[in-house]
């Protein structure tokens, strides 16, 4: 009898194992935070994802220029011995672009009310490029940097119903507080190798958005041949923040696309 349970009990083992080694492994998403963000922009989505059983990696965007911030993603992206899912958001965007390009491991990229840039655009010429965009006025009086540079910040009083107007108001003064400053440099880099031309890209935005115009959002969509574009009724530029679910839905299905 014990050595049937122990036969038993070594089928059961075998199967599991079979089991385990046949299920595909699920990609790790990479989260890049914007300008005026941090990485715990992401929150409520990496608690979704990580539920779903996706291995998650919000990382800290530097904010200082797209050469360099993309160069520290793409560090962290050769580093996963995984297929990746890339998402980012806002300025996040032209860092994915680049940091995602030529990088055998990324499987798709994501972009949440980010820019998507051709070679030679700045995210500052996109906001620009369709009517609508209200951050000028809002921004505080620039902090001069050591090497010729400036730090932008959006003024905290200004804030909530500039950059997070679907957010609560306690949660909108904390980001407020919590802001990370992006150079002056960064917004004005051109693109150089925009990862989306050979990477499926799919998008999503609030169709009130504040900071980059809807119109502009659309139009890079459709450029990058967007597998799916998700427009969010009444979202502002932090739809990851007010909208968990509907995008940890829209990477989900990206990370599960063939």
């Amino acid at each position: 009898m014990n050595k049937l349970f122990t036969g038993l009990a070594l089928v059961a083992a075998m199967t599991s194992a079979t089991a385990a080694l046949a299920a595909p492994v699920k990609p790790t998403i990479v989260l890049v935070h914007g300008a005026f963000a941090d990485a715990s922009s992401w929150n409520g989505v990496v608690k979704i994802l990580e539920k779903d059983g996706y291995p998650v990696i919000a990382a800290a965007n530097p904010l200082r220029s797209v050469k360099g911030d993309a160069q520290s993603i793409g560090d962290l992206v050769s580093s996963i011995k995984s297929p990746v899912v890339l998402v980012g958001h806002s300025y996040g965007g032209p860092v994915i672009s680049e940091a995602g390009y030529g990088k055998a491991n990324v499987k798709a990229l994501v972009f949440v009310a980010a820019f998507a840039p051709e070679v030679g655009e700045t995210a500052a010429g996109l906001s620009g490029k369709f009517p609508g965009s209200t951050l000028g006025p809002t921004l505080a009086p620039p902090v001069a940097l050591a090497d010729g540079s400036k730090d932008l910040y959006i003024q905290q009083d200004k804030f909530h119903d500039q950059f997070a107007a679907d957010v609560s108001n306690a949660d909108a003064k904390l980001m407020a507080a919590t802001q990370r400053p992006v150079t002056d440099v960064a917004l004005n880099e051109a693109a150089t190798d925009p990862a989306w031309k050979t990477i499926p890209s799919w998008f999503v935005y609030g169709d009130k958005d504040k900071n980059i115009p809807p119109q502009a959002l659309s139009f890079m969509a459709e450029r990058a041949h967007s597998k799916q574009t998700v427009v969010v009724k009444g979202g502002s530029h932090v739809v990851m923040v007010s909208n968990p679910k509907v995008v940890a839905s829209l990477i989900e299905a990206a990370a599960n696309a063939k």
